[in-house]
């Protein structure tokens, strides 16, 4: 598996940066892992919005969809006849963002497909496990398998055993460290901290830490070096660029 991050700030793009977005390519098969803010223009830089099979979103916070909309409108405007793409959300997730065009052809060029927190399924090359995890509206943890190679993703998150169980000896730990050393307390139980996720990291004997999700303007050596307190393994930072070869 290969993991190309697009973007990975918290809450809004910065300049020159992007929300969460994350390519995840194994065996010819292009998955797309949240399209949030601002994600598309670099995704393009790398293949064509029609190149990509489908669409996996943890949950419907506009910082982890939004871009769904111009993916979309590249998709349609690039090729009349491009194939619908299978976008995988929990209920009601992308129900916003699809709202937001009144182009008719936009209506039927994206797939829903509708799964539970705790489903297991497939997509294309991938198998996907899912866990319903804290936040402050419906999210999901992900999974992502193939060929024995694994990358577990937090969406965002607050602390949770069920991440552990599910990151479980995982290859990869991409996940959400909104900050460095606590969380303010108005987030607690629905946000993460660097701190906190090289806990969970470590509880879950996994072989390699990615934090993501970072707010805007937050040092990311201050959060790689949090979590190093307690994970003693390759830690890393997403920022745009960043590739992953598993």
């Amino acid at each position: 598996m290969r993991l190309t991050v697009l973007g990975g700030a918290g809450g809004f793009p910065p300049a020159a940066g992007a929300c969460s977005g994350y390519l995840i390519e194994h065996d010819g098969f292009r998955l797309l892992v949240d399209p949030g803010y601002a994600i598309v223009p670099r995704l393009l830089g790398i293949v064509a919005a029609g190149a990509i099979d489908a669409v996996l979103v943890s949950h419907g916070h506009p910082d982890h969809v939004a871009d769904l909309n111009p993916l979309l409108r590249a998709r349609l405007m690039s090729d009349d006849e491009a194939q619908r793409l299978p976008a995988y959300a929990l209920p009601d997730a992308l129900g916003p963002v699809l709202a937001l065009d009144q182009i008719r052809a936009m209506k039927v060029a994206c797939e829903v497909r509708e799964f539970g927190a705790g489903d297991a399924f497939p997509i294309g090359p991938f198998a996907i496990q899912s866990r319903p995890l804290p936040h402050s509206i419906p999210n999901v943890g992900v999974r992502i398998s193939a060929s024995g190679a694994s990358i577990t993703y937090t969406g965002d998150a607050g602390p949770s055993d069920d991440l552990v169980e599910l990151a479980d000896g995982t290859d990869l730990l991409l996940a959400e460290a909104t900050y460095a050393e606590s969380v303010p307390s108005g987030n607690v139980g629905v946000l993460n901290s660097a701190l906190e996720v090289g806990r969970q990291a470590h509880r879950a004997g996994a072989a390699r830490l990615m934090l993501t999700h970072l707010v805007p303007g937050t040092d990311p050596e201050a959060s790689r070096a949090a979590a190093s307190r307690s994970f003693a393994d390759w830690i890393a930072v997403a920022t745009p660029g960043t590739i992953v070869e598993l």
